[in-house]
């Protein structure tokens, strides 16, 4: 074995903390920004706008429901909190930001693409298999059954369900057909 290969159980619990810390942290600033303009973001008011220019109306509605995703998936990915339900939120919102905004623009960040949410998403869904490790609220209170296969499967897949069925609302605006056809 490699000595930079582990396998001690502190170390790996270390790991994963840093990593769910990191991760639900960062995401949940970005839902801070939209929420209340945190860390120089727009607000509901903006970010509802930015919504309703993307075809999710009412966007203000859609903007607080993006911005709760990510504040709250953030901080239950964090703190290790509620089994997979935070990384699944947190997919959920990535799979819809990455097929709505991000998709049209490449792969990377530079260019507005897909890189970041991607990140976001995959680091998720490592977090979902892996499970939150002992440095986490749910092996505090004892809530590792959350953490069962079953549990995290249809978690998973739930949020991929609900990620296609909020692109699937989106209603484009129809003043731009007509302006592109006059």
């Amino acid at each position: 074995m490699s000595a930079l290969h582990t396998q001690d159980p502190a170390v790996l619990a270390i790991g994963l903390f840093a990593v769910r810390l990191i991760l639900g942290l960062g995401l949940a600033a970005h839902g801070a920004q939209k929420l209340f303009g945190w860390f120089g973001g727009y607000g509901l008011e903006g970010t509802g706008g930015f919504f309703e220019s993307l075809g999710f109306r009412p966007g203000r509605a859609f903007a607080a429901l993006a911005g709760l995703g990510e504040l709250g998936g953030g901080l239950l990915t964090a703190a290790g909190l509620l089994g997979p339900i935070g990384p699944a939120i947190m997919i959920l919102v990535m799979l819809v930001a990455m097929l709505a905004v991000h998709r049209p623009n490449g792969f990377f960040a530079s260019d507005n693409g897909i890189e970041l949410p991607l990140l976001f998403a995959t680091g998720a869904l490592a977090v979902a298999v892996a499970g939150p490790g002992v440095i986490s609220l749910d092996a505090l209170f004892g809530l590792e059954a959350l953490w069962a296969p079953a549990v995290v499967w249809i978690s998973l897949a739930a949020a991929v369900v609900l990620a296609l069925g909020n692109v699937a609302l989106r209603r484009p605006d129809e003043d731009a057909g007509r302006t592109a056809e006059a």
